[in-house]
């Protein structure tokens, strides 16, 4: 079951107005849009984005709630949200979420390789069907040199046996092939050291997060969604953006803060807001969850 994270903070942040368009882009499992709808009223528009087909399946309760309210999707990449406002022939957008994220549904039932604990492809893509030719986990881990996956899993991972890790999948695959989790998760595990197979993440978590963010280009992505999104708001709208790891927090808190020294916008958040150790206790994914929100002056 998907838990939106940090829901209550994100809709009070937001202060969303019966009447407002408001834009998610990043559907993922559907709650931060079942709740937007809640606030919209019968004149409000609220338009869902996601590059990842299955998550339209999940709103139909949205739908059904809401049948007045004017709900329009698209499947897109957030970064690609003033494409996708121009063919809804929207000029002009009061809020935006961007949950930057996976879904508990990517987790367990894409079937595409983000989780280690499951025996899947090792795809990482947030397309069910990624464009021919285009990056895959299985590209990386089977074609890249050493050098460059050692690079990749320290940036993106910060993983800090990065070099071990690379070593570990370059002798491997002159074996096999590396073809699923399983043979990922593997590898990583005979390649670090018992002592780290013990501490409070898994040996692979960092890897994993390194490949994914590879795959999708996960970080250009946010860059440059928050300079899209950003222009897309009529003022005073707000932008709201869920990170979940310090690379990602790193070009919110940036971003933001360029935009307020430019006096272009002011920041709703002087500092990030983390789930309260209750939310944690009952979404433990939601650990690393920060939110950040900007209005357009």
């Amino acid at each position: 079951m998907h838990i939106p994270v940090l829901l209550h903070e994100v809709i009070a942040g937001l202060d969303i107005h019966p009447g407002e368009t408001v834009l998610d882009g990043t559907l993922g499992g559907g709650g931060h849009f079942y709740a937007i709808a809640d606030r919209l009223g019968e004149k409000g528009i609220l338009i869902g984005l996601d590059l990842d087909a299955q998550a339209f399946e999940r709103i139909d309760d949205v739908l059904e709630a809401h049948p007045k309210l004017t709900i329009l999707t698209r499947q897109s990449n957030f970064r690609h949200l003033d494409k996708a406002l121009t063919d809804l022939k929207i000029t002009g957008v009061d809020k935006i979420l961007l949950d930057i994220g996976l879904s508990s549904f990517q987790f367990e039932e894409s079937g595409r390789g983000f989780s280690f604990q499951k025996d899947e492809p090792l795809l990482m893509t947030f397309s069910e069907n990624p464009e021919e030719g285009s990056a895959t986990a299985l590209s990386i881990v089977n074609t890249w040199d050493e050098q460059a996956l050692a690079d990749g899993i320290f940036k993106y991972g910060e993983e800090r046996y990065a070099r071990k890790i690379a070593r570990g999948i370059v002798d491997a695959r002159k074996i096999k092939p590396i073809r699923t989790t399983t043979d990922l998760t593997n590898i990583i595990l005979a390649s670090t050291p018992t002592g780290y197979h013990h501490g409070g993440i898994h040996p692979a978590t960092r890897t994993f997060q390194a490949l994914r963010i590879l795959t999708n280009d996960e970080l250009g992505n946010l860059t440059e969604g928050i300079r899209v999104a950003f222009d897309a708001l009529k003022p005073p709208g707000r932008l709201a953006i869920i990170s979940f790891h310090s690379l990602e927090d790193r070009i919110v808190k940036t971003l933001f803060r360029e935009y307020a020294d430019q006096n272009l916008g002011t920041l709703i958040t002087k500092k990030p807001i983390a789930p309260s150790d209750q939310e944690i206790s009952e979404n433990p994914r939601s650990r690393s969850a920060k939110l950040r929100i900007i209005q357009k002056n």
